[in-house]
């Protein structure tokens, strides 16, 4: 009797193990593909802090399998809050919480950046994806077979496909289109994560804020099931010299940049003793987002401010489509697809990621008319409130990949 051959599992080499490279890995092993993710760092520690999961991202976590075990690490906020950094006046609010769940069909979650990258690659991991650290991808060379993805160490993977998930920084996007040099975009970060313990009660309420003053904005949510407070401080700079994304910060000059702001956050910066700093780079658009067997995914394609928190959301919409539109036909063809679906919407929240930023970083006359419009929503129309909104945490991916 003769017994059909199954053909062979089509093969994926991702390059970068943050959130959108370990996501996709986990889309692709889930939908039958055979996946290398290479990390060209040795070891996978605690980093980061807080991340905000708005519904449009839980749903993706749902997708991909894990929303339950990040929930179960998570903090639900009862709801989004602009406020006046110096007098605590609130702008603006939109309800989250079970409103949320209710009117955008999933929950609006805060997780730490661990726990969440702790989630995929369990999962990840379980379904059979091979995790290589210390391997950094350099370049690839295709043929009609498939593709020799090179790595640094002189060895080479071959496969049907590689997807290029390696960050703003990434060298792949240079390898498939030349030199884009990052841009400083002005903004410099600090971040860093205080114990809830060391906060009187009641200091925070369950939100998450953004404390907007000019030029400068800090950001306050909790983690870990109300444990953790994530403190994230934005200042506007002429430039950013240091080496390397995340370098240690001085705390008291930290609290100086912000000195004079609204009680609840000078002692939630008086608590912080280790700070990190990075600034904030962008990149132009490149011309495509794949060539031939090759894709960008995430930041490497789109990187996103952080004014929208929607970063990790944007690189999990995009690995769900991704493993989606790899299903429905060859590979040239299913990387045009992905694109199509995905850029237009990442564009348009990289521009209101960059709106958002003035927003929040106004001051004098055009600070009273933003803020006063925005507040005039929130006392008139709170469901106008909650629904300049449904665009973004509404929005389905799932359905954009079927």
């Amino acid at each position: 009797m003769h017994v059909k051959e199954e053909a062979p599992a089509r093969r994926a080499v991702v390059a970068g193990a943050g959130i959108g490279g370990t996501a996709a890995a986990l889309a692709l092993a889930r939908r039958g593909w055979q996946v290398t993710l290479a990390e060209r760092a040795t070891e996978l520690g605690e980093v980061g802090a807080g991340l905000q999961m708005s519904p449009n991202a839980a749903r993706c976590l749902g997708a991909l399998g894990v929303l339950g075990a990040v929930d179960a690490n998570a903090f639900r906020p009862r709801r989004a809050v602009l406020r006046d950094g110096v007098t605590g006046r609130e702008v603006f609010a939109a309800p989250l919480g079970a409103a949320a769940e209710a009117r955008w069909g999933a929950p609006y979650l805060h997780v730490h950046r661990a726990d969440l990258l702790a989630a995929l690659a369990g999962a990840a991991t379980a379904a059979g994806v091979g995790l290589r650290l210390g391997a950094e991808v350099t370049g690839w060379q295709e043929d009609a077979a498939g593709v020799a993805v090179r790595l640094a160490d002189g060895t080479t993977e071959s496969a049907d496909l590689v997807v290029a998930a390696d960050g703003v920084r990434t060298a792949l996007r240079e390898v498939m289109h030349g030199p884009a040099p990052v841009r400083f975009t002005g903004q410099v970060a600090w971040r860093a994560v205080i114990p809830t313990s060391a906060v009187p009660g009641g200091l925070l309420p369950p939100d998450a804020t953004v404390w907007a003053g000019w030029g400068r904005h800090v950001v306050t949510y909790y983690l870990r099931g109300g444990a953790l407070i994530n403190v994230v401080a934005v200042e506007e700079s002429s430039g950013w010299t240091e080496e390397g994304w995340s370098v240690p910060g001085d705390a008291s000059r930290l609290r100086g940049i912000f000195g004079g702001w609204h009680g609840a956050v000078s002692r939630v910066l008086d608590l912080v003793e280790a700070p990190l700093r990075w600034g904030l780079f962008d990149r132009p658009p490149p011309p495509s987002w794949s060539k031939g067997r090759a894709v960008l995914l995430g930041d490497a394609c789109h990187p996103m401010l952080p004014f929208m928190a929607q970063g990790a959301a944007m690189a999990l919409e995009d690995a769900v489509v991704l493993a989606a539109c790899l299903d429905a036909a060859p590979v040239p063809q299913a990387l045009a697809a992905y694109e199509a679906r995905r850029r237009p919407r990442a564009t348009r929240v990289q521009g209101v990621s960059r709106t958002n930023a003035a927003l929040f970083h106004a001051g004098g006359l055009s600070r009273a008319l933003r803020h006063g419009a925005l507040g005039a929503v929130t006392r008139l129309a709170p469901q106008v409130a909650a629904g300049r909104l449904d665009w973004l945490y509404g929005h389905d991916a799932t359905r954009d990949a079927s």
